[in-house]
């Protein structure tokens, strides 16, 4: 499973929040995130990446996925 980075900078904007605030709402590590949003994490996300960020977004943790994975 893979984050889509586009959709994730989507939902933190429109949450009007920036990097570092979702990623400590998220317990994770902002260059992480900006990897994430760029495009350039090539690895998989843990399962747990994806739903502390969708609670963090108030989302469901399938709308965050890349579209290979929306299934």
């Amino acid at each position: 499973m893979q984050i889509d980075g586009k959709k994730l900078r989507h939902y933190r904007l429109e949450h009007f929040l920036s990097q570092e605030e979702l990623a400590e709402r998220a317990g994770i590590h902002r260059d992480h995130l900006g990897k994430i949003e760029a495009g350039s994490w090539s690895g998989p996300s843990r399962p747990t990446t994806i739903r502390h960020l969708a609670e963090a977004l108030e989302v469901d943790p399938h709308e965050l996925l890349a579209a290979d994975d929306e299934r």
